[in-house]
């Protein structure tokens, strides 16, 4: 992994406007209900997780990013997805590639519904990780996004599968 100071976000934004993204995020079930997380500023959901970074593989970007805003190491399991998804989001267009792995938060991040199971701060953002139903209407309450993880948490697959969306 490169040092601090020559960090690397695989993330641009071209003149028009148009963004590209890199992201690995972690998928977390406990008793029908995946982990989400929220920016203070963000009106959606994601699940947890952040852009990988140049020279960095997406398991170790995903053990780092749930170590920094989750503030303590979690296990990284298996990969279930990987995506390509094109989106619109604050009057941007996004093509993002995402890789999606199944994991274990850490033991700090208690299991609670109805209010924040852990809220810390990462980047200078306040972060606000809870626990939603997959079934009923949580994902919709949450705003979680990208659309396509509505439909696909309910059942994992056995081995992993490659997406392509278009959601804009």
């Amino acid at each position: 992994m490169q040092a601090p100071d020559t960090r690397q976000m695989i993330h641009f934004r071209l003149e028009d406007g148009r963004v590209f993204n890199h992201r690995a995020a972690g998928i977390a079930l406990r008793n029908g209900d995946v982990l989400i997380c929220r920016e203070d500023d963000d009106p959606y959901t994601l699940l947890p997780g952040g852009r990988i970074e140049i020279g960095e593989d997406s398991r170790t970007s995903i053990t780092r990013e749930i170590a920094e805003e989750m503030k303590a190491p979690g296990q990284v399991g298996r990969l279930l997805f990987t995506a390509e998804n094109f989106f619109e989001r604050d009057g941007r267009q996004f093509h993002e590639l995402g890789i999606y792995y199944e994991i274990t938060p850490p033991a700090s991040v208690p299991f609670v519904t109805g209010e924040p199971a852990l809220v810390t701060e990462d980047e200078g953002h306040v972060l606000y990780f809870h626990w939603a139903a997959i079934a009923g209407d949580d994902f919709a309450r949450y705003n979680l996004v990208p659309l396509w993880l509505r439909t696909r948490l309910g059942t994992l697959p056995e081995n992993p599968q490659h997406i392509m969306v278009d959601e804009r």
